[in-house]
């Protein structure tokens, strides 16, 4: 028996039966990461082998005593490089932090912790979160399982390409404009972006702050809603954490759509989107439509304005997050300067990407005096509208369906060359940020070449649980499938 062919709450299951142990599943991960590593590059730092079988040993002490004993207790996970984690290196993917040790853990990262979960390493991204096919990396691109010449997407590409290729049962990804959405469709896996401050923002490095969200991503909509529950809390050292009176999404995993009333938005359905994609995601909404939800296209408006409003955004928030990181306080300084102001400036060029450089650049401009009011303040107009239309929207549908990204995974290479269609195959996606709703990306069927679709629904804000029912009903009329990668060599001890 593969462990990591299991999914996480069904390998929790045989730890608390003591079918297995949880040292067992750990080297079964670390194995895992080994024999495809060299394929796939999931991981920035996959943790010291020591480490993490006595934190697994430790782990079993625990449920043994009956001091843990819920359904990702002893389970592998790894975490996306964003997230701080005490002791163990956290790069964002960039040069300006590949010496960069926290002293302190992420409080999703501390709640997995107490639930008993076992870090194996942090996952490949694009820098600082700034991509969409995890190829602005420093440490270089991850590739995706399904085919080695296809990107994996981004920026949660790593933990995206991780799970998929069953090196991890599960494991964290963050969300500013789809980075957990998109990832989980080009690699076929389940990922959700929660409803903005449900999951603590606290130890996460920030990219646009007013966007970004923590999320699960796991073979299954199962798995995802036991992962939810334990990772979203009411944190005050995050002054936009938001305290909800229910936590429990697994109450929602029913197979049961009737009289759910789906939205359609024509404007997701045009110009632009691969036709193999469109049929894959609606005959995925007739599925849901046979058990009985009822579908109904509608004119979902300013879908046109999301992209530069978001980039407008998402740039300035970065521009002034990045300040931080110019080589007095921690990580990467120049060697060779002359005085201070010459210290920043070659260690932030010297230290930041290409990409990353764009954003600052761009950021910095239209927060610039004379561009403020034409550029930033529109684009939070903009914003509002935006949430408006889902609020209209929202008031009489209970979710909205869609695909996760425009086309299947795209060739290595092919999207750096033109970043401002790069930034276009965000256009399913970053509307959900803008307007700070949850929304679930689930594997849906694939192209000619085999690469996987996703469908993506969205709900309104704290509707997680009407985005599991859906998601998990759509789930039970078909079987997860397994990446080729992930079926070489299958065994107990791979």
């Amino acid at each position: 028996m593969n462990l990591m062919s299991l999914t996480a709450v069904e390998l929790g299951k045989k730890i608390k039966a003591k079918e297995v142990t949880v040292r067992e599943a750990a080297e079964a991960s670390l194995a895992a990461i080994e024999m495809r590593e060299g394929e796939i590059h999931s991981f920035v730092t996959v943790a010291d082998r020591e480490a993490v079988l006595e934190r697994a040993d430790e782990v079993q002490k625990q449920i043994d005593s009956g001091l843990l004993d819920g359904p990702l207790a002893g389970v592998p996970v790894a975490i996306k490089d964003n997230m701080c984690t005490e002791g163990l290196l956290t790069t964002c993917s960039s040069k300006i932090l590949g010496n960069f040790k926290p002293t302190y853990s992420a409080e999703a990262v501390l709640n997995l912790e107490k639930a008993g979960a076992v870090i194996v390493g942090k996952t490949n991204m694009d820098e600082f979160a700034m991509g969409s096919t995890t190829e602005t990396s420093y440490f270089g691109v991850t590739r995706n399982p399904w085919n080695t010449e296809h990107v994996p997407g981004g920026s949660s590409g790593g933990s995206c390409a991780a799970v998929a290729a069953e090196e991890c049962p599960y494991a964290l990804g963050s969300d500013t404009g789809g980075s957990i959405r998109q990832p989980s469709s080009f690699c076929g896996v389940t990922g959700i972006k929660p409803t903005y401050g449900t999951v603590s923002r606290y130890g996460l490095i920030a990219y646009g702050s007013s966007l970004d969200q923590i999320g699960p991503i796991a073979k299954d909509v199962s798995d995802c809603a036991a992962i939810l529950e334990v990772i979203a809390s009411h944190d005050k050292k995050d002054s936009t954490s938001v305290a909800r009176e229910d936590y429990r999404f697994s109450e929602a995993l029913v197979d049961d759509v009737k009289g759910m009333k789906i939205g359609i938005p024509r404007d997701y359905f045009g110009e632009g989107l691969d036709s193999e994609v469109k049929e894959a995601v609606l005959k995925a909404a007739k599925a849901l439509e046979a058990k009985g939800a009822v579908l109904e296209e509608f004119d979902l408006s300013l879908v046109e304005y999301a992209i530069p409003a978001y980039y407008i955004i998402a740039s300035a928030e970065a521009s002034s997050n990045l300040a931080r990181f110019d080589g007095v306080k921690y990580a990467y300084r120049t060697e060779d300067y002359a005085g201070l102001h010459q210290m920043y400036k070659k260690t932030r060029s010297e230290g930041f990407g290409e990409e990353v450089k764009r954003r600052i650049m761009l950021g910095s401009f239209v927060l610039s005096s004379g561009y403020y009011d034409a550029y930033y303040l529109k684009a939070l107009r903009t914003k509002a509208l935006i949430k408006k239309a889902f609020d209209k929207a929202f008031e009489k549908y209970d979710l909205i369906l869609g695909p996760a990204a425009p086309t299947t995974a795209p060739r290595l290479g092919e999207s750096l060359s033109d970043p401002i269609k790069m930034y276009l195959g965000d256009i399913y996606t970053i509307s959900v940020n803008l307007a700070g709703l949850p929304g679930i990306s689930v594997p849906c069927g694939a192209d000619k070449n085999g690469l996987p679709v996703g469908m993506q629904l969205i709900g309104d804000c704290f509707q997680e649980k009407k985005l599991f029912r859906a998601a998990y009903a759509y789930e039970c009329a078909r079987n997860y499938e397994r990446c080729p990668l992930a079926q070489k060599g299958a065994g107990k001890d791979e």
